[in-house]
């Protein structure tokens, strides 16, 4: 059990700061190509902050803990909709924009319910994972559009100087991508090990285990980035660093990991844990609906996300 819990800890640091570094090292190298800022938070942040469910998934599948997998995306999902939103806007209410309510959140539910139904038969097989690759090819070339705007003469020379700067530091920041993989990778199979040694002592199931604590250990740099923003005033960039966090979650690890190793969906998840995540997305679009204010998330409506969670973890274990 000691052993378990140390390497499971182990791995959730690794995780945590292999993501960041991982983040860091890719937005300043995207950034010394003269990428926009926006475009990177959209597109190179948002993959850098999947890397730990990918890499969690990807080894828990060639393991044979397809599960654990599964229940890993579903419960990171969960988490950063309820635990990450609910606590970001405790520190600071979240004003949603227009867009974001019509576009991007039902892409989320709408990419969500797509797995949901490829999952039906119990299982993710390559051609489901390629579907929902494909799929997350056309979101990227829709951010790249939409993130397309005009840009003022102040902005340009901003964007040119930090170009001009972090062109002097690739050497850098590559190390720091490196890293970044690297802690990952290793922080992966630590949790996944500590996760199952765990799991097996206390008759607990993988599933169970990868909807908690695995979920909430790949769920730190979302938590981080979500709550940094707040804590700035960037209501936006909170938001939107979790609704494209689960949308990448779906189509890039569900579509990775059955590519590799297809994997075996158990009749729970289908019948309790995807159905619940859906719900809780309708309880997000719910609470952004109701009126007094409207499109926000205010500390009120953070502590019922907090409640909803608290709620199911608890249910897990009854």
């Amino acid at each position: 059990m000691l052993l378990g819990t140390i390497l499971t800890f182990a791995g959730l640091l690794l995780l945590y700061y292999g993501a960041e570094s991982l983040v860091n090292g890719s937005s300043r190298l995207a950034l010394s190509f003269g990428i926009r800022p926006l475009v990177i938070g959209l597109t190179v942040v948002a993959f850098a902050t999947s890397m730990p469910e990918l890499m969690v998934s990807l080894m828990a599948a060639v393991k044979g803990s397809s599960s654990m997998a599964a229940g890993n995306i579903i419960g990171s999902n969960i988490a950063n909709v309820c635990l990450i939103l609910g606590a970001a806007a405790l520190v600071s209410p979240l004003v949603v924009a227009k867009r974001t309510l019509r576009r991007e959140i039902p892409m989320m539910v709408a990419a969500s319910l797509a797995a949901y139904l490829m999952a039906w038969d119990g299982e993710l097989g390559f051609t489901n994972g390629l579907i929902l690759f494909i799929s997350l090819l056309a979101f990227l070339v829709y951010c790249i559009k939409t993130a397309r705007r005009p840009v003022g003469l102040d902005e340009t020379e901003a964007i040119d100087d930090a170009v001009v700067e972090e062109t002097s530091h690739r050497g850098r920041s590559l190390i720091l991508v490196l890293l970044g993989i690297i802690g990952l990778g290793v922080g992966a199979e630590l949790m996944v090990r500590g996760a199952v040694m765990i799991a097996t002592l206390l008759g607990i199931s993988e599933l169970i285990i990868g909807l908690t604590v695995v979920a909430l250990g790949t769920s730190l740099p979302e938590l981080a980035a979500s709550m940094m923003s707040a804590s700035k005033g960037q209501m936006d960039m909170s938001v939107g660093n979790v609704i494209g966090s689960n949308i990448f979650n779906v189509l890039f690890v569900l579509g990775i990991c059955p590519m590799i190793r297809p994997l075996q969906i158990e009749p729970r998840i289908l019948q309790i844990d995807f159905p619940v995540m859906l719900l809780v997305f309708g309880f997000l679009i719910l609470l952004l609906c109701l009126p007094q204010p409207r499109l926000t998330l205010g500390r009120w409506r953070g502590l019922l996300l907090l409640a909803v969670y608290g709620v199911f973890m608890v249910s897990l274990f009854l």
